[in-house]
């Protein structure tokens, strides 16, 4: 599997679904299909859905799964720190990471531990991105337990980026928590760990 494809189909599609974005299903299901057919079956039911479905329902569905909801939040240390001073630390440390690197993010109005931002870093430094995602992998699995309770076409893409890493996914949100441990710290500063004004209410980012 060439992970470099998959992690930058998932960044695709976990970006929010603009004109941009969606006019590039078939060039990404190309790549799959071509670079890493495992995974095309991943995304398969959500690129169906982006070109069955108007653009406009799209986008509601993409605010209210990711920006209206904690529960399928892509903030990565949002689910291992809440709103901790640990977390300022961890987000200065995804922002230096990806310097060292060369990557220029951009004006994206997003954290720097914005999923689809750490997948685009993947895709440039795939052994140090996989590592990344690796050490947040209690945070993707329950991202993508999340999302198929619910039902979600992004599950698979979700799903599609774990099975780069080493490891069998947990069956069950028990199993994601045992993996992420003790959870978020407790030490905070105005906010709790989970809080849902952690995350944005409305779209950003020119949506």
């Amino acid at each position: 599997m060439n992970r470099a494809v998959v992690y930058q189909a998932a960044s695709i599609c976990l970006s929010y679904p603009d004109d941009r974005v969606l006019g590039l299903a078939d060039v990404v299901g190309r790549a799959l299909d071509e670079s890493a057919p495992a995974a095309a079956a991943s995304f398969a039911p959500l690129l169906r859905w982006w070109e069955t479905t108007p653009a406009s329902e799209v986008q509601r569905s993409y605010v209210d799964v990711f920006d209206l909801s904690k529960r399928h939040a892509l903030y990565l240390s949002y689910w291992t720190d809440g709103d901790t001073r640990r977390r300022g630390q961890v987000l200065a440390d995804f922002k230096q990471r990806f310097r060292d690197a060369g990557l220029v993010l951009g004006d994206t109005g997003e954290l720097p531990d914005h999923l689809p931002l750490v997948l685009e870093f993947a895709r440039h430094r795939p052994d140090e991105g996989a590592e990344l995602l690796q050490s947040y992998r209690a945070s993707l699995e329950l991202i993508r337990i999340a999302l198929a309770e619910r039902d979600s076409p992004y599950a698979g893409v979700v799903a599609a980026v774990c099975a780069t890493l080493p490891g069998r996914s947990p069956e069950d949100r028990a199993q994601a928590m045992a993996l992420a441990a003790a959870g978020p710290p407790a030490e905070s500063v105005g906010l709790d760990p989970y809080d849902p004004r952690l995350l944005p209410l409305e779209p950003t980012g020119g949506r």
